[in-house]
C-alpha cells in the first residue's frame, strides 16, 4: 500500500492534494493524522530548497514518500521581495498584518506594483525528488479588500478576475492559485 506524508496540517492543503494526487497513492495523511511532529527551520534561500528540505526530513520521519511545499510573494519593485521571507517579512512573529502594513508602507508611492505568488511543490520518494513550480501574476492593492484567504490574500490583487485573493470564493481561487498549479505540474510529472 503506498502513502504518502504531506508535510502540513493546513486541513485545507490537506484536501487540495488528496484531490490533485489522490489517485497516486492509496493512503495520503497529514502530519497530524500520522501522529507526527515536524518543525523544520526555512532557512534555504529558495522556495525550492526550503521545500525540498521540509520534504525530505518528513520522509525520514516518517519512512514514506513525502510531499511538502513552500510560497510567498514576490513583488517586481521590491526586487522579488518578500520572497522566500514572506511568512517573516515583518520579523520572526510577525502577524499577516503586520507584514501586509510593511508591505503597504514599502511600496508608498510606487506606481508598478506587479506581483505574482510563487509555491515549489516537492516530492521525495526513497533518493527521488521531484519538484514542480507554479505562480499566478497579480498587482499589490493600494489598500486590503476582503476577508477570506491569509497572508497577503488581501492585497493581492488579480486583474481578469477584478477581485484581490480575499475576495473571491475558495473553491475558485483554489482552483488557480500558485499552489493549485504547481501541484498540477507535479501531477503531470507524476503521470509522464
Amino acid at each position: 500500500m503506498s502513502r504518502l506524508l504531506i508535510a502540513t496540517n493546513n486541513q485545507g492543503k490537506v484536501r487540495e492534494i488528496k484531490a490533485i494526487l489522490g489517485g497516486f497513492y492509496d493512503e495520503i495523511v497529514s502530519l497530524k493524522d500520522a501522529g507526527l511532529s515536524l518543525e523544520v527551520e526555512e532557512d534555504g534561500e529558495t522556495f525550492e530548497a526550503n521545500a525540498v528540505k521540509k520534504a525530505r526530513e518528513a520522509a525520514a520521519l516518517a519512512g514514506c514518500d513525502a510531499l511538502a511545499d513552500d510560497s510567498g510573494l514576490c513583488v517586481d519593485a521590491l526586487g522579488g521581495a518578500p520572497g522566500v521571507y514572506s511568512a517573516r517579512y515583518a520579523g520572526e512573529n510577525a502577524t499577516d498584518e503586520d507584514n501586509n502594513k510593511k508591505l503597504l508602507r514599502a511600496l508608498h508611492g510606487v506606481k508598478e506594483r506587479k506581483a505574482r505568488f510563487v509555491c515549489v511543490a516537492a516530492l521525495v520518494s526513497g533518493d527521488k525528488v521531484t519538484t514542480a513550480r507554479g505562480e499566478i501574476e497579480g498587482v499589490i492593492a493600494k489598500a486590503p479588500s476582503g476577508s477570506g484567504g491569509f497572508g497577503y490574500d488581501p492585497l493581492f490583487f488579480v486583474p481578469e478576475l477584478g477581485q484581490t485573493f480575499a475576495e473571491i470564493a475558495p473553491d475558485v481561487k483554489n482552483g488557480l492559485s500558485h499552489r493549485a498549479r504547481a501541484l498540477a505540474a507535479l501531477q503531470k510529472k507524476l503521470a509522464e
